[in-house]
């Protein structure tokens, strides 16, 4: 049996950003229970060299579109990071699945195989289709997915094993 490309990405994806929605609003609702600011939240961090919880969206959602893009051989649509609220960053979640659910299995029927480069700090990252999507994009969004939530858990968010894995 072969890896679906389609099948494991943005399938995947809408399904984790819809996930990252449904922590938002519990935070959203945490805040208004213990009449906070939002940037109670949107600014926490679980360590001072980690990235705050707005960041973590962010990149989330970075991580989504910029996987299909590739994949698919098309320019990843650019999204200024310049959120500063839970209503903005619920746009940008819907605006990311918007972006990921366009594409159709048939988009991808030239992916395999395909040479993706990720150029960094440090250095260029050279792989294929498939070994990008299996050792950088998931685990990359499942990273900062599960960092969200963490963060949420962190500052007294009530969240279970239920509210990450969504609906199964």
């Amino acid at each position: 049996m072969s890896l679906s490309i389609y099948a494991h990405s943005p399938l995947q994806f809408v399904r984790g950003l819809q996930i990252l929605s449904g922590l938002l609003l519990k935070g959203e609702q945490f805040l208004l229970e213990k009449q906070l600011a939002e940037s109670v939240l949107l600014e926490a961090r679980l360590a001072p060299d980690m990235f705050p919880l707005l960041r973590q969206v962010q990149i989330v959602s970075d991580t989504a579109k910029g996987a299909v893009a590739r994949l698919t051989g098309q320019e990843i649509p650019p999204m200024p990071d310049d959120e500063t609220s839970f209503a903005q960053l619920y746009q940008r979640i819907d605006k990311t699945i918007a972006y990921v659910q366009r594409f159709q299995p048939t988009d991808f029927a030239e992916a395999e195989g395909r040479k993706i480069v990720l150029t960094s700090k440090m250095r260029d990252l050279d792989f294929t289709a498939e070994s990008f999507l299996l050792t950088f994009a998931i685990p990359n969004f499942y990273f900062h997915l599960t960092t969200a939530y963490n963060i949420l858990r962190n500052q007294g968010v009530e969240l279970g094993k239920m509210d990450y894995l969504g609906a199964v």
